[in-house]
This record gives structure tokens, sequence and C-alpha cells, in this order.
């Protein structure tokens, strides 16, 4: 008798033979086959897990970064046979060309993360094209090879830093945007989440020089790529094994669309009937304060009127929507002053090894040691910067910052040839530097975010579901990457220029500046410049 074919949903049928196979498919992320639940799902979509993974990838970028700060001078001279008086051009041009790569990248990434329905592809993306960057900076032995690897690393960093940071808005959601912290600032829940990572990674800004430096003096280059390529395994693993919430959501339902709805109504613009939403009232009568200063709720009358974008917006705001927030100069000055911050720091990673093997001839272990100071402190104080900016607003504490900077690189220029003591005092300085970078890291990205939020909640239809996020993290991403291009140069060819304490010089200049644009603009109008505010305020509780 012929054998009678097996019913669907016996041990024998198709399906079922197939299903380990569709396991593991859905396991990697595959597949669009939604009927079968990947291993793992509940922590691999864990909120912790997600920021976790956001936190290790851009620690990883930062890390292979900073890794060879301290040894680039040693490569170029031993291995490319760059002739010593060109070492130092020839380091800023190579960190430039890693921002600048960055910076034709970060705008193009942040369109991306608007457009595409998943952030692993393109998260995976960049995190392969940082593994070719490190291959060829470990093979490299020409300039060209290591000028196409620090394009590829800024490729990387333009992929990890908006697609990272997107991803973690969308796990936070934006509906946590837009909270009053403390009595003064206003401080979105996303970019506290992010804050805390910024704490985490700068363990990778901290270590990676001074590991560099370790691991080149003992074990060549093999010791400081091996290093290397293990944390690429470790970020490879965990961006491989990320599920993202609307992912997740769609293997919940078995519903392919599901996700995307759940997102779209999670992140919905706040409703007028919520009553959590509304701005806490100034006074128990529920009044609303005067015009927005740094001790204001997040929109009063006026505010939503100023932040209200006319109808007829041209057709490219409507392409790239973060446009149409331009107009305001809080937000201008906060791109400018994430601008001025990573020029600042990308000074040092210039000019610090150069400088400590012409002052004390050191090598490149001791020069790596010389960025623990710088880094300590900027560890250290950091999440102290961050509870200020959330206590006191961002105002006083990009003033104090840039303020406090400026007497610091001025006397950048006292160590000279000497004794352990002139070891001792150029680290001391540099340990005063890492203050001021520790209280200046926070106020840009603080602002800039509460600005955009304001936008948003005023224009909701303007800007749609999912809000302009992603393309600020992109343009923060830009802009910041566009400072770590210029800093090395700037700073590279005036030390070549006028040497290295009027180059410092230059640099306590620009930060002044930045303090007084600050002070203007930053966290509404200064004090004295809103008297008429206070004067209404008076007036309103007087009843006059």
């Amino acid at each position: 008798m012929p054998q009678s074919q097996p019913e669907d949903g016996s041990p024998h049928s198709p399906d079922k033979a197939g299903l380990p196979f569709k396991k593991l498919l859905s396991t990697l992320q595959l597949n669009h086959d939604y009927s079968v639940k990947p291993a793992g799902l509940r922590w691999r979509s864990n909120t912790f897990f997600i920021i976790a993974t956001v936190a290790v990838g851009l620690f990883t970028d930062l890390f292979l970064y900073g890794l060879i700060v301290p040894v680039l001078p040693y490569m170029l001279g031993q291995r490319v046979g760059v002739p010593e008086d060109q070492v130092q051009s020839q380091v800023s041009a190579l960190l430039a060309a890693y921002a600048g790569a960055s910076v034709l990248g970060s705008p193009l990434a942040g369109v991306l993360a608007d457009k595409v329905s998943t952030r692993q592809a393109p998260f995976l993306g960049g995190l392969l094209s940082l593994l070719l960057a490190t291959i060829l900076l470990f093979l490299g032995r020409s300039l060209a090879v290591l000028t196409v690897a620090r394009v590829f690393q800024g490729i990387s960093a333009a992929m990890v830093w908006t697609i990272g940071l997107a991803l973690c808005l969308e796990t936070v959601g934006p509906e946590n945007l837009g909270k009053t912290i403390g009595s003064a600032a206003i401080i979105p829940e996303a970019t506290l989440t992010l804050l805390k990572i910024f704490s985490f990674i700068s363990v990778g800004n901290l270590a990676a020089p001074v590991l560099g430096g370790v691991l080149y003096d003992k074990a060549g280059y093999p010791g400081v790529f091996g290093i290397g390529f293990a944390v690429l395994a470790i970020d490879f693993i965990m961006r491989l094994l990320v599920v993202e919430k609307k992912v997740a959501a769609r293997y919940e339902k078995n519903d392919p669309n599901q996700g995307d709805l759940q997102q779209t109504t999670s992140h919905s613009a706040p409703d007028d009937t919520d009553p959590e939403w509304h701005p806490q009232h100034d006074d128990e009568n529920g009044e609303a304060p005067p015009p927005y200063c740094e001790d204001s709720p997040l929109l009063g009358k006026k505010e939503n009127e100023e932040y209200k974008l006319p109808e007829d917006m041209p057709w490219i705001a409507r392409k790239v929507p973060l446009l149409a927030t331009f107009r305001s100069p809080s937000l201008l000055c906060a791109f400018l002053v994430a601008f001025i911050q990573a020029t600042t720091l990308s000074t040092f990673d210039a000019t610090v090894p150069t400088h400590a093997q012409s002052l004390f001839g050191f090598s490149s272990l001791e020069s790596g040691l010389l960025f623990i100071p710088l880094g300590v402190f900027d560890l250290v104080l950091g999440p102290l910067a961050g509870w200020a900016v959330d206590r006191y607003g961002v105002k006083p504490a990009a003033v104090f910052g840039y303020t406090f900077l400026v007497p610091i690189f001025g006397l950048l220029r006292l160590p000279h040839e000497g004794d352990l003591k002139q070891v001792i005092l150029y680290g001391g300085l540099l340990a005063l530097c890492g203050i001021g970078l520790a209280v200046i890291g926070a106020p840009s990205i603080v602002e800039s975010g509460a600005v955009v939020q304001k936008y948003y909640e005023t224009n909701p239809e303007f800007f749609g579901a999912e809000g302009p996020y992603a393309q600020l993290y992109g343009i923060n991403s830009m802009v910041f990457s566009a400072g770590l291009t210029l800093g090395p140069l700037i700073a590279g060819s005036l030390t070549d220029a006028i040497g290295y304490g009027d180059m410092n010089a230059v640099v306590a200049v620009i930060c002044a500046i930045t303090a007084i644009l600050s002070w203007h603009y930053l966290g509404g109008k200064p004090q004295m410049l809103r008297e008429r505010g206070w004067r209404a305020r008076i007036r309103h509780t007087l009843g006059v």
C-alpha cells in the first residue's frame, strides 16, 4: 500500500522538520518569519541590554581612536619613514582624516537612521568599517594606507554615534523627552540616559592612550592591535545579539506591522489632555510663569508662539525637518559649543605626545601616561558635572567651564625642558584641563535636545511621530566631528608656526569667546537681560 502523507502538524511534517533551521535564522535575525521567536528574545530586547550595546559600541569607537594616539608619532617615524620635522603635521592630518570622514558621514547616517525600518544592519555595517580600519592600521606601511584606514574609522564613527544614539532614543522613547529635573534645568530623560553612557565611554577615552603606550612599549604593534581586535569581537557579539523593541513586538504579536504600530503609538506627540504632560505651574493658582528663563517650565504661552513654525515651510525643511529649528539662536550656540568642545579636546591628542617627546624625550609609554591626569578628572567629575547641569542649568556650567579653561591653557606654556618637577607641572596642568573638559561635556547636547523638544511639542504634525531626534544626533555628531577635524590641523599648524605656548594662548582666546556666547545664548537670556520678565512676575504677584 502506498504510504499516506503525514498530516500537517505531525512530528514528520515539513514545518516541524524545518523548525530548528528557522529558529537559527530567527535567532541570527536573518529572516522575516515572525512566527518563530529568536532564542533569548526577552533579554536581548531588554532596555538595559540595548543601552549597554550602544554604550559598548561608542566605547569601542573611542577606545580604538585613542589606542593609537600615543603610537602614531612612532608609527610614522619608524614604520612609514616620515622625517622628524614632518611628524607633527602628519599626525594632525591623520587625526583630521578620521574626523573629516565622520563629518561627511554623520548627516547621511542621520537620514538613514530615519529611513530604515531597523537599526541593526547599519549598526553592524559601521562595525565592519571599523574592523577594516583596524586591519589596515595594523598592516599599513605607507601614509596612504594609514589615511584610508582613518577614513574608514571616521565612517564607522558616523554610523555608530548617529545610529546608536537614535537607537537609544527609540528605546527610551521621545514621550519621555521633556520633564523638569530639579529646580532649574530642563533635561530630557533620553538625554540623561546619554549622559550616563558618556560617563561610561569616557573610560575608553581615558584607558586607550595609556594602554596604547604601555602595550607598544612592551609588546609592539601586535600587543596594541591585539587588544583592539578583542574589544571589536565583544562589540560584534553584542551588536549581533541585540533585538530592537519594535522588532521584538513583531515577534510577540506574530504580525510584521505590529511593531511599527506600537512604536508609532508610543512615540506620538504629547496629548493636551494628558495632565502629566503640562508643565508645572509656577504657583498654586495655576498661573504660568513669565517668559522662558533657566528656571522656567518647558513651554510657556509666549514660548509656544516663539517655537510655532509657519505653515509655508520650504520644501527642504519638510524633507529635513530639523532645519526648521535652526532659527533658534540657542540651538546654533549649542552646536557651536559642541564644535569648540571637540576642537579643544582634539588639540591634546594632536600635541601632547609630540610635545612630551620633544620636551622630555618621552617614549610612547611615558607619553601615554600623561593622558592619565587629563582623563581621570574628566572621568571622575563627568557625572558630577552632569548633575550640576541638571540642578543649575546649562548656562552656568558652560560659562564656568570655558572661563576656567582660559588661564589653564595660558599656563601650559610654563613647562620647559628639565627634571621631574617640570613633568609634574605639565601633568598637573593637564589635570586641571581635565576638570574643565568634564564641565563643558554636557551643556551642548542638553541644550540642543531641550530646544528641539520645544519645537517638537509645539509642532507635532510637522515633525511626525518619530520627531527629528535622529537628525539632531546626526548633526551633533557632524559638528563634533568637524571640531575633531579642525582641532588637530589648527593645533599642529600653529605649533609649527608660533610654538606650543602661543598655540595654547590662541585656544584660550577661543574658550573666552565661547564663554561669552554661552552666557548670552544658552539656557535662555541672562537674568540682567530679562529684567522686564522679572518685573512682569513681580507685578503679577502683587496684582498690579
